[in-house]
């Protein structure tokens, strides 16, 4: 006899002042069971999962959760206002019976010493001290929402074996495919507001799904032709038998009425890249590059060579320096030392999945359009934005919706439909499967399979990885970095090992996890302040108002006459060109320091 649930949801209805989000979902909760929740960007997941949690309530519907159960919910936006350190706000989350070590194992184990002030975290940070605040009670019940966001590969591996021995019941939403279907036992399917349920884990919900949308389009079929055959009988073959009349006219109406209130699937969305023209077959070709900062080499003495149609993954912790990485070899960073090619004819597309370039009070539609007009201008051609919209399964009433107002799957697809739009042959992907659906990551897929560029990816998703990589560049350590044929499982393969954290953090981790030990004196953990995130973010501009002032200097010097004509114009260029060219270097090596403490920081790269 099965055991029963925990928690348990009936008839659940959303409706937000609109049409219904949710509108008779269900969810059951048993206890040690693996639930991951699935479905569409803005389909009603995190919505779903916070009348679980009991922090929303519904329009209707009722939540029932066993006496005695202690439930823990894992927020996408944590908020540890309120908190002196971040130690303080994990240990919130205890009871009187739960052990406080582990609040301390487990921040270490994410990269946090405990003592951080909450105002000062980045997003990411503050991720991981949510994700120790709700694992740290061993509750009963575990809802996480996108756990692995902010996540770097080995905190992934670290945060799967650690939930894996956790005997609590979890529902899990995630967009990296591999991690459900590690931790994953059931299925629960969110679809046009109602729950499917599947009694297998993630591996087999897309042949599941394909199957039930494929059956549903039978039926849909026959009631169709049903409808049709009865008219048909409405018009030419009413006989004078009233009760049997009224009978099967009665049974018409009905059956038009299902027809009508039919909800038909959301169709996949419609995604194609629009091709600049061939590049180059020699995209991209690095010799012995080097970049080091404050003594620490970055990257040491690589060199790599990307052809046309090549798909590379970058992958390492953490720190590792992987933007730093991708911007030296796309040109937009110089190397301290080596050489780094580029192919000509190239046109290149960046996607900024951390939704930075989103300006929150922008409306979806002036995002696509620019703010200009109704007309969206795809490969080159004008379009519609509302026609454009619907290939990306948006509606067109969303066209006025402000940014902000957006889910973070929803930005997800705002980002690639501006990105898609644009003519390229070489992609340059940050990240790009964070928040996607299921459906949209199989397009993004298909896309880079078809896509007759190059595309260079950063990526923590296995999965993704796996599926488009031809090649995998992985950090070594020591700022040594190493090309691998084909993608993650292979490059795991070849290695024998996965993608390990840092090993500079583990003396530190380790003085700190010994109760025996002193107190070590600790370096302040990098953080980046208020004038930090200003500068990263004017710095690349003043770089390039400073090469355009060397390059004038230049041009001035350039004039064979000017010292005979002008020895004061002469020296001053000169002058001018010397200390123009300081600053530049100043400028390169403020930014490299910001990006690199931005990239430990954040966790994307």
């Amino acid at each position: 006899m099965a055991a029963p649930p925990l928690l348990l949801l009936k008839d659940i209805r959303v409706a937000h002042g609109g049409p219904p989000l949710l509108d008779g979902a269900e969810l059951s909760v048993a206890p040690g069971e693996r639930l991951a929740l699935v479905g569409r960007n803005g389909s009603g997941k995190s919505t779903l999962l916070k009348v679980a949690a009991g922090i929303a309530s519904a329009d209707a519907g009722t939540r029932f959760l066993q006496p005695g159960t202690t439930l823990r919910y894992l927020l996408q936006e944590p908020d540890l206002s309120g908190f002196a350190t971040v130690r303080a706000y994990a240990e919130d989350g205890l009871g009187p019976a739960d052990d406080a070590h582990r609040v301390q194992y487990l921040l270490e184990r994410l990269g946090l010493a405990g003592d951080e002030e909450p105002g000062r975290l980045s997003g990411g940070e503050a991720r991981r001290a949510a994700i120790a605040r709700a694992i740290a009670p061993r509750p009963d019940i575990l809802l996480l929402d996108e756990p692995t966001n902010h996540l770097d590969l080995p905190a992934i591996a670290w945060l799967e074996e650690e939930l894996d021995s956790m005997r609590a019941a979890m529902v899990i939403i995630s967009h990296d495919r591999r991690f459900l279907a590690t931790l994953s036992r059931a299925m629960a399917w969110i679809d046009r507001g109602r729950t499917r349920r599947l009694e297998k884990g993630f591996a087999h919900f897309e042949a599941w799904r394909d199957e039930v949308l494929e059956q549903e389009e039978t039926e849909a079929h026959k009631l169709a032709r049903k409808v049709v055959r009865e008219e048909h009988w409405l018009r030419h073959g009413v006989s004078a038998r009233r009760k049997r009349n009224v009978r099967r006219l009665a049974d018409l109406h009905d059956l038009r009425r299902q027809r009508r209130e039919r909800v038909a699937p959301q169709g996949a969305p419609r995604m194609a890249s629009f091709d600049a023209g061939g590049s180059g077959t020699l995209v991209i070709a690095a010799t012995g590059i080097s970049k080091s900062f404050g003594g620490e080499a970055v990257v040491r003495d690589f060199s790599t060579r990307v052809m046309r149609g090549d798909r590379v993954g970058i992958v390492g912790p953490n720190g590792a320096g992987k933007t730093t990485l991708l911007r030296m070899l796309t040109g937009e960073l110089a190397p301290d030392s080596g050489e780094v090619a580029i192919g000509t004819g190239l046109s290149m597309v960046t996607l900024d999945q951390k939704r930075e370039s989103l300006e929150p009070s922008a409306t979806l539609g002036e995002v696509l359009t620019g703010g200009r007009g109704d007309q969206v201008h795809v490969g080159g051609q004008p379009r519609h934005v509302l026609s454009y919209m619907k290939d990306f399964l948006f509606a067109p009433e969303l066209a006025r919706m402000p940014v902000s107002a957006l889910s973070g799957g929803e930005r997800g697809r705002l980002l690639l439909a501006r990105a898609l739009a644009r003519p390229s042959n070489l992609l340059v992907l940050d990240e790009p499967t964070n928040d996607l659906d299921v459906e949209t990551l199989d397009l993004l897929q298909e896309i880079l399979a078809d896509y007759a560029g190059t595309a260079i990816v950063v990526s923590h998703d296995r999965d993704f990885l796996d599926r488009v990589a031809t090649s995998v560049v992985a950090a070594e350590g020591g700022g040594r970095w190493q090309d691998y044929a084909g993608g993650y499982s292979d490059m795991v393969a070849q290695r024998g090992r996965g993608v390990e954290a840092k090993a500079s953090r583990a003396p530190e981790r380790a003085a700190a996890a010994s109760p025996s030990a002193p107190p070590a004196p600790r370096a302040a953990k990098a953080r980046l302040g208020f004038n930090q995130r200003h500068a990263l973010q004017s710095l690349p501009a003043e770089m390039d108002r400073l090469r355009a002032r060397i390059a004038a200097a230049g041009a001035t010097l350039a004039d064979p006459g000017l010292y005979a004509r002008d020895r004061a114009g002469f020296d001053r260029a000169t002058r001018e060109l010397a200390e123009t060219e300081a600053a530049l270097a100043a400028a390169e090596e403020r930014w490299l320091e910001l990006e690199i403490l931005r990239e430990e920081i954040e966790g994307s790269g």
